[in-house]
């Protein structure tokens, strides 16, 4: 059964009459800020849809009002699911903050489980609310716009050949090993160490790029590996069929079918990656279509966006737009890579949605020009455009405001380094798109908190 909030008394005015003393002013205003009604109306709802009847039946759970809390707190200084709940345990502001007051601070998992209920939707509403506070406290007007990509990350390996395929047959004996702790009767040979010495041999040979002996070797030694990822997965193929014919028990049965599934999964990502490294390794086509970069992140992409220290980026492009005082306005993780010049136009259509006009000054950098774009934005009703590139602006007085507005154009470049370091944007830590979007949300609405409660406070963004 989902709960609004407890009804305690604080702990603060029971032990401590001055303990508001001990409140960061940032972290008050916060706290101020996500007592509003609307913002907790739509996070029940996300953690109501986890059961049909979750409104009223079933045990008392973690109230919305503590869940919403604890996971702005965690992602607000990027801590970890445990580190979330020990510094909550311990700290008597954080307690109050997140309405707990003398009550059990809910586990890790807990956690977990509650932040998997909030899907991209619910944080584009929270997103969405927090806007129309912004405005209403005069934080944003919605005069200026501003439109860059990034990439975040996925949690990865660098991603070889030889490593998938250590990868594939290391899941795969490790999921028919739990299997067979269920079925039991099956018997397989466990064939990792003999993929570790292949996989250490071919990184020892990669070395010697220049060398035609040590890449004749390396190719053999590919070969031999390839071989027992294909033993590997015939046997683990029979095996799986000798257990759907077999009549088992509930719950084993269903156990069983579930763990038989996700070998499937398993197997046809590894035949992928037998595909590729044929195809890259064997027939030296390097650039193979649709290549799979991780068996646990499948939905991952090789990403160059021409920096000298990481030319080659594995993870997913995000779209972050902007308004005045560093506010994210919206945000868009892209399923496929896209070319930027194609997010212009949907900004500004956004942006028209969430302010109802559009913005009087529409930048962005050189990714996003073309004289479509610009014409685009002009036939919409932006007055001033400045996108780099080839431009009509040719008198001094022109020129002026163009300069000035590529100069407020590269404070993107610096909020996206505060949501990289400070709410852990760099890299997500959540497991598949969905959770992708997930982190990226979250770490939005944390940044647009701050900056609603900075510029309360009269201080920087």
């Amino acid at each position: 059964m989902v709960r609004r909030g407890y009804g305690e008394r604080s702990l603060f005015e029971v032990l401590l009459p001055d303990g508001n003393k001990l409140w960061d002013p940032v972290l008050k205003e916060i706290d101020q800020l996500l007592e509003d009604e609307e913002l907790l109306d739509e996070f029940q709802r996300a953690l109501e849809r986890r059961r049909p009847k979750s409104r009223r039946w079933g045990r008392p759970g973690t109230p919305a009002e503590v869940a919403l809390r604890m996971l702005v707190l965690k992602h607000l200084y990027d801590w970890s699911f445990d580190e979330c709940e020990r510094e909550v345990r311990a700290s008597l502001v954080y307690r109050s903050f997140c309405r707990i007051y003398c009550e059990r601070v809910p586990d890790a998992k807990t956690l977990i489980r509650i932040a998997k209920l909030i899907d991209e939707q619910t944080l584009r509403e929270i997103s969405k609310r927090l806007v129309s506070i912004a405005r209403g406290r005069r934080v944003i007007r919605g005069d200026r716009m501003r439109v860059d990509t990034t990439v975040v990350e996925t949690d990865i390996h660098y991603p070889t050949d030889s490593s998938l395929l250590g990868d594939g047959v290391r899941v795969l004996q490790r999921g028919i090993r739990k299997l067979g702790k269920l079925v039991g009767g099956l018997k397989l040979r466990d064939r990792t160490r003999s993929v570790r010495r292949k996989m250490f041999e071919i990184a020892r040979l990669s070395r010697r790029p220049g060398s035609e002996e040590a890449q004749a070797k390396r190719k053999k030694r590919y070969r031999e590996l390839m071989s027992l990822a294909k033993v590997t997965m015939r046997e683990i193929e029979r095996s799986i069929r000798s257990i759907v014919s077999r009549k088992l028990a509930e719950p084993a049965r269903s156990r069983a079918r579930k763990l038989c599934s996700e070998l499937r999964e398993k197997l046809a990502l590894v035949k992928r990656v037998l595909l590729q490294t044929r195809a890259r390794i064997l027939q030296d086509d390097t650039h193979y279509p649709n290549k799979l970069l991780s068996l646990f992140e499948p939905h991952t992409e090789a990403i160059r966006k021409g920096k000298a220290s990481k030319p080659t980026e594995f993870g997913k492009l995000l779209k972050i737009q902007e308004a005045e005082s560093q506010f994210i306005t919206d945000f868009e993780v892209c399923q496929k890579r896209v070319p930027d010049k194609t997010l212009w136009v949907p900004s500004l259509e956004r942006h028209q949605e969430l302010f109802g006009r559009p913005p009087r000054l529409a930048t962005a950098d050189a990714g996003f020009s073309s004289a479509a774009n610009r014409q685009a934005a002009e036939d919409m009703g932006v007055k001033r455009v400045a996108l780099l590139g080839k431009t009509k602006n040719t008198s001094p007085a022109q020129r002026r405001w163009f300069r000035k507005a590529l100069r407020w154009r590269t404070g993107s470049e610096g909020r996206i380094s505060a949501l990289k370091r400070r709410h852990g944007l760099r890299r997500s830590r959540y497991r598949g798109m969905d959770g992708m979007q997930r982190w990226v949300g979250f770490g939005v609405v944390t940044n647009n908190l701050l900056a609603i409660a900075r510029a309360h406070l009269g201080g920087p963004p």
